[in-house]
C-alpha cells in the first residue's frame, strides 16, 4: 500500500540550524547538500520533505559530532542516545527506565536535567535546565521532548500515549504545526517543559533486548526526528483513499461513497477530527508535489495533471498559495 508522503514546516528547519548559527558557523553549505534551498528559511510557508529534514538532521550531527546539534554547552558526542538507551533496557518497568536515562543524560552533558514527575493520574518527564541561555531557543525543548517520548515508547514496546505537553515558552507562530509532532493537548508559558502520561505505564515492563536494541540505533534518527503521521481514524482513511486514487482525485461524495457513508456524513465527521475534505485533499496534493519537485525532472505540465489540476497555470497558483514559492524554488538547485 502506499503511504500518503510527509513534509515538514520550515520553521522545524529553522530551528535545526539555529544551533550553528549561532556559533557564527555557516548553515547555508550544509542545507544546500541536504538539498533545501536556503531561500526557502524565507518563506514562512515552506515545507521541505523527510528526508531532506532526516539529512540535514545526519548532517549536522556528523559535522558538529553533536547529538544535540549544538545546542548544549558542551557537545553530547554521537553514541549518546545508544548509551542511553542501553543503560535503560534492563530495566524492570518503565518507571526504573526514566530514573536510569535521566542518570545517563546527566553524566553527558551539565545544562539540563531530566526528572520524573507526577501530578494526580499522571506521571511525566520534565526538562530542568540549569543554564538559562541554554533554555531559549524553542527547538531544543522540542528536540529534546521528541527524542525522550520516543525512547521511552519503544522501551515499552512501541506505544506511549501522551496525555499532554507543556512548554517553558510562549506559544510560537508555527504552534498550528505542532499537531503533527506532539499529538497531545498543548500548554504553553510553563515552567518547565515536558512530556505527560497516564500514571499506569510507569508500571509498563520494558520489553526490549540488545538485539532490539540495534535494530532500533540502525534507524533511529528516522524514529526520533521524522514525525509521526498523527491523523484521526477518518481523516487517515481518506488520505490513504485519495493517495490510491491518483490521479483520479476523487471528489468528496466519491470518497464518501467509497467509504460507505453520505457525503454529509463525511464532512461532519471530518469537522469532528477538526479537519476538511478539502484540506486533507490540499494537503496531500502539496506535499506530494513537493517530493515529486525534489526527488524528479518531472515537468510541471505533467505534475499539475497528476495532481488533477487543469494546467500547468492552476496548479502553479495552488502551489503558490499552499508555500508563498514559486514550484522551482523546489527543484534540486532552485532550478
Amino acid at each position: 500500500m502506499l503511504r500518503p508522503p510527509v513534509t515538514i514546516p520550515i520553521a522545524f528547519v529553522q530551528g535545526m540550524v539555529s544551533g550553528v548559527q549561532a556559533r557564527g558557523l555557516a548553515s547555508d553549505p550544509l542545507l544546500a547538500e541536504a538539498g533545501i534551498a536556503p531561500a526557502l528559511l524565507q518563506e514562512p510557508g515552506a515545507r521541505v520533505t523527510a528526508d531532506q529534514y532526516l539529512t540535514l538532521f545526519q548532517l549536522l550531527m556528523e559535522r558538529l559530532d553533536d547529538e544535540c546539534l549544538g545546542f548544549l554547552s558542551r557537545p553530547l558526542r554521537r553514541g549518546s542516545l545508544a548509551l542511553m538507551s542501553r543503560s535503560a533496557i534492563s530495566a524492570t518497568t518503565l518507571d526504573v527506565a526514566i530514573r536510569r536515562v535521566a542518570r545517563t543524560f546527566r553524566l553527558l552533558q551539565d545544562d539540563v536535567r531530566v526528572e520524573l514527575v507526577r501530578d494526580g493520574e499522571l506521571a511525566g518527564l520534565s526538562l530542568r535546565f540549569d543554564n538559562p541561555a541554554v533554555a531559549q531557543p524553542t527547538f531544543v525543548h522540542e528536540l529534546l521532548l521528541r527524542i525522550f517520548w520516543r525512547v521511552l515508547a519503544w522501551l515499552v514496546g512501541g506505544q506511549l500515549p501522551a496525555a499532554r505537553f507543556d512548554f517553558a515558552f510562549q506559544s510560537p507562530p508555527y504552534a498550528g504545526s505542532y499537531g503533527k509532532v506532539f499529538p497531545a493537548p498543548l500548554q504553553f508559558g510553563c515552567q518547565h517543559s515536558a512530556l505527560w502520561f497516564e500514571e499506569r505505564y510507569l508500571r509498563s515492563p520494558v520489553r526490549r533486548d540488545e538485539a532490539a536494541l540495534r535494530a532500533f540505533l540502525a534507524d533511529a534518527r528516522t524514529q526520533v526526528i521524522v514525525p509521526r503521521r498523527g491523523d484521526d481514524p477518518l481523516a487517515a482513511r481518506v488520505r490513504s483513499h485519495l493517495q490510491q486514487a491518483q490521479p483520479g482525485w476523487p471528489d468528496l461524495l466519491a470518497t464518501a461513497e467509497a467509504l460507505h457513508m453520505s457525503g454529509s456524513t463525511l464532512q461532519r465527521r471530518l469537522a469532528g477530527e477538526g479537519t476538511t475534505f478539502q484540506s486533507l485533499k490540499d494537503e496531500l496534493r502539496r506535499d506530494t508535489a513537493i517530493v515529486r519537485l525534489n526527488t524528479s525532472a518531472v515537468p510541471l505540465a505533467t505534475l499539475a495533471f497528476e495532481l488533477g489540476f487543469a494546467d500547468s497555470a492552476a496548479f502553479q497558483r495552488a502551489f503558490k498559495g499552499w508555500t508563498g514559492s514559486a514550484p522551482g524554488a523546489y527543484r534540486r538547485g532552485g532550478a
